[in-house]
């Protein structure tokens, strides 16, 4: 076994973290590891964490994963760290965390989100001047929150980091950022990959929050070693080397193989995204349509959908219904569940563009109103929200042959076939469902090896597609698809 390359990716989500341990020589996933997070909720739309929890977590996931694989962690080369993007961990000047970090399903922070759109010239300034549209989930509004409801905690500010910047701190004792999450800030400008300082003085003129930037560094760029007493607590090699890392979605890309273009990732995880490689910022004019930098050195044109699993789980409890009761019924139903739909928008929606919007059930006669339809609906309704956002990208210049799926969805047969038929495109699984976790220890080895190439490569040996859940669109469903996605499209007008 002397040949083995081995690295640790993790992946920081907001129900808890995943690590695993890849051997970068033979492409296997030895090992894993999981430990959950908790939430601090309040009825205003608050969604924060307790920043310890990720480090405890980190700690024990990383050591289940090592057991797992049988390994020591003297081995191990590199590490890379995969977060949740937009959350906003502040630091003092003693590198003291000084509030529970906000996250990117935080929605207390959306009148000022409001306030600064209208600074940039709303939706049309935003795009023209960052490539991107800011959304109350994205960073920049949590700032002029904190500013204007926590002024003390404000005045400490030493340091601004995302969740994968504040690890990787943790990791390293270094300040640095990607450009892949730092895109996700809405303080950093897409096409010329560059923080947006005139826009952070706006919030606060003092130049304190430039100063608390970290610096940026390119994808292929190590941070740095880790920290010996870290290493000792995690029971790894005090010489393992951190990796940029970056945000789960530009993660999810490099652990599905999605760093040139022809490729689409789809996750149908608690939200549902759809993302492919682009070599040039194109920015869509589509304000739903975030082109964040990808962390592989290109950009990532990406949707996301508040509703997915959220809304089948709901369904399935209503009706009281196992995972393989609630398929068998979709399977049950026929496409279009007999006229059945609905808007899955529980959390209101991003993608189509409807923030107040919430869930409803239309099309219901007393012949129709059955549990397989009412399954095969909420399937159906959130998958239609992904081809709505798949639509847009296709309308921005995306061309793909074929979609990898990934997430809690994608172990559904059923799902698989209707994602297929819905896109008019085949679709298929990645052995590995923790693409996150994947793709930050596959961007480990590739920070390792210190060459800007070789990354195609890693991603060849390590991203291995699963050939029994390939699934291709059936003519006669397509067109049946394609009928009851206008009926939704139609539905959704009227709201």
């Amino acid at each position: 076994m002397a040949n083995q390359q081995l690295f640790l990716g993790i992946d920081c989500g907001t129900q808890g973290t995943k690590a695993l341990i890849l051997d970068a020589t033979s492409g296997q996933v030895l090992g894993q590891g999981a430990a959950a997070h908790s939430m601090i909720s309040g009825a205003n739309g608050r969604r924060e964490q307790d920043t310890q929890q990720w480090l405890d977590a980190f700690t024990q996931a990383t050591h289940q994963a090592l057991a797992a694989a049988g390994v020591d962690g003297q081995a191990i080369l590199g590490i890379g760290v995969s977060g949740q993007q937009h959350g906003l961990v502040l630091l003092d000047d003693q590198g003291q965390v000084l509030r529970p970090a906000k996250l990117w399903c935080d929605t207390e922070t959306t009148p000022e989100n409001d306030r600064l759109l209208a600074h940039l010239g709303g939706e049309d300034g935003s795009l023209e001047r960052l490539g991107v549209v800011i959304a109350p989930g994205y960073t920049v509004s949590k700032l002029l929150w904190t500013r204007e409801q926590h002024p003390q905690v404000f005045e400490r500010i030493a340091s601004v980091l995302l969740p994968h910047d504040f690890l990787n701190y943790w990791l390293t004792g270094r300040h640095c950022s990607e450009y892949g999450d730092a895109s996700g800030t809405g303080y950093f400008n897409v096409r010329t990959r560059q923080w947006d300082v005139q826009l952070l003085q706006h919030i606060d003129p003092s130049a304190r929050l430039q100063a608390a930037l970290p610096e940026l560094i390119e994808a292929h760029q190590p941070v740095g070693r880790i920290l010996p007493a870290i290493a000792a607590h995690l029971g790894i090699n005090p010489e393992a080397v951190v990796a940029s890392g970056g945000g789960d979605n530009m993660m999810g890309a490099i652990g599905t193989g999605n760093i040139q273009p022809g490729v689409i990732t789809m996750s149908l995880g608690s939200s549902g995204t759809v993302y492919a490689y682009a070599a040039e910022p194109a920015v869509s004019p589509q304000p739903s349509v975030a082109t964040f930098c990808s962390s592989s050195g290109g950009w990532l044109p990406l949707i996301c959908t508040m509703n997915l699993t959220n809304a089948t789980g709901a369904i399935r409890e209503l009706l009281d219904l196992d995972i393989d009761a609630f398929n068998a019924l979709v399977a049950k139903a026929p496409i279009g569940a007999e006229g059945v739909c609905m808007l899955p928008f529980l959390n209101g929606e991003r993608v189509p563009a409807l923030p107040h919007a919430t869930g409803s059930l239309l099309g219901l006669t007393t012949t129709n109103l059955t549990r397989a339809n009412l399954c095969r609906a909420v399937v159906e309704g959130t998958t239609f929200g992904l081809r709505y956002g798949l639509d847009l990208l296709r309308a921005n210049g995306l061309q793909a042959q074929s979609i990898r799926l990934i997430g809690g969805g994608s172990k559904s047969a059923q799902w698989r076939q209707i994602v297929a038929d819905t896109m008019d495109t085949t679709v298929i699984c990645t052995e590995q469902s923790e693409a996150a976790a994947l793709g930050a220890a596959i961007q480990a080895a590739w920070c390792h090896s210190g060459s800007q190439t070789g990354l195609a490569e890693l991603c060849e040996r390590c991203v291995k597609l699963d050939p029994s859940s390939e699934t291709r669109p059936i003519a006669a469903h397509v067109a049946a698809s394609q009928q009851a996605y206008e009926r939704y499209r139609q539905h959704v007008a009227t709201l």
